[in-house]
């Protein structure tokens, strides 16, 4: 019975997932729909290709005819022309800069994975280096009332240290450590954002039971 119930949860959490990010899809195509964009690349690109909601914005875009794709995880698939298999929030050489800069640089459901707040820093500096023109990042709110990680409600509102002590002790280890797991808010983005002046954006919203559930950074190079 609960194999049974798991497996339908796990159906509706799926169909849930592939819904909102067509929401999202719905929002970018909005976003991009003035410009010539003739490349893009992937932030945390994953392997995999078992859920249709896997890297479903990437492989949906319109009018995009390069793609490439910076992940730390070993890509097998033929979709991206580029890979380049490392972390984004490790420092780029000119050589690689130049490579996989893009007229557009997206990046879905990463930024909180890659630990802590000086990495968050990096990743973002990286994508406005490697954006010709615009960028996108996608990141789930810190105060929705649930976290889609760990599927718990509330917790998550918790001091972050109090949190990730609850988590270790209930058993989620993976996601009681600040390296794969640390949620943002509305205030971090815009103080992340507010560093750099060669930018000019807006933070867009999609909603699950009424309540913010992610946030989009749309942005344009200066």
């Amino acid at each position: 019975m609960n194999s049974i119930y798991l497996l339908k949860s796990s159906n509706y959490i799926d169909k849930v997932i592939l819904k909102k990010r067509q929401e999202m899809l719905a929002i970018i195509d909005k976003f991009l729909e003035e410009d010539n964009l003739s490349d893009v690349t992937d932030i945390g690109t994953t392997l995999d290709s078992k859920h249709d909601h896997s890297n479903y914005i990437i492989k949906n875009l319109k009018n995009i005819n390069i793609y490439k794709s910076i992940s730390d995880q070993k890509i097998t698939t033929n979709f991206f022309s580029k890979i380049l298999n490392k972390s984004i929030t490790e420092n780029f050489s000119d050589q690689e800069i130049s490579e996989y800069c893009s007229d557009l640089v997206i990046s879905n459901a990463t930024l909180e994975h890659v630990g802590n707040r000086i990495n968050q820093k990096k990743m973002i500096e990286n994508i406005i280096k490697l954006s010709k023109k615009k960028f996108v990042i996608i990141t789930p709110n810190r105060y929705h009332p649930l976290d889609f990680h760990t599927q718990l409600p509330f917790l998550h509102w918790l001091p972050k240290k109090i949190h990730r002590k609850i988590l270790y002790l209930i058993g989620l280890k993976f996601y009681s450590l600040e390296k794969n797991l640390n949620l943002l808010s509305f205030r971090d983005l815009k103080d992340f954002l507010g560093e750099f002046k060669n930018i000019k954006y807006n933070i867009f919203h999609i909603k699950f039971f009424g309540f913010k559930s992610n946030f989009i950074i749309l942005g344009r190079i200066l």
